[in-house]
C-alpha cells in the first residue's frame, strides 16, 4: 500500500490520505504535500524535481493529492491554485509554496528539515 522509503505517495483515498497525515505526525516527520491535478501542466513539469527531492531527503514524508480525486480534502485545506505545497509539522502548516517553483519548494525544505533534526 505505502510507497518504499523516499519516495512520493499518492494518496487516492480518504482512508490514505488521513493515514498518510496520523504516521507522518507520528514519526515527527516533516511532511511535504502536492496537491496537483491531472489537467495541470506546472503540476507535471514539477513531479519528477518532487520525486528527486523524495529520493534524496527519506526522513521527509512526500504525499501527492489529486484535488479532483480527493475534493474533500483539498476544500477543507483550502486549495485554490495547482500545484501547491504544504509544508506540515506535528500536525500544523508551516509552510506554503504556491506554482511550481523549485528554488522556492527547495529553500522552504531546507529550512524546515533543519528545524526538525535540530
Amino acid at each position: 500500500m505505502a510507497a518504499e522509503e523516499g519516495q512520493v505517495i499518492n494518496c487516492h483515498t480518504l482512508e490514505a490520505w488521513n493515514e498518510q497525515l496520523e504516521k507522518g505526525n507520528t514519526n515527527n516527520n516533516l511532511i511535504v504535500v502536492d496537491f496537483t491535478a491531472s489537467w495541470c501542466g506546472p503540476c507535471r513539469f514539477i513531479s519528477p524535481f518532487l520525486g528527486e527531492l523524495a529520493k534524496k531527503l527519506p526522513n521527509v514524508t512526500f504525499l501527492k493529492v489529486d484535488v479532483d480525486e480527493l475534493k474533500s480534502v483539498a476544500q477543507d485545506w483550502a486549495i485554490e491554485a495547482m500545484p501547491t505545497f504544504m509544508f506540515l509539522k506535528e500536525g500544523k502548516i508551516v509552510d506554503t509554496v504556491v506554482g511550481a517553483k523549485k528554488e522556492e519548494l527547495q529553500q522552504a525544505i531546507s529550512k524546515h528539515v533543519a528545524t526538525a533534526t535540530a
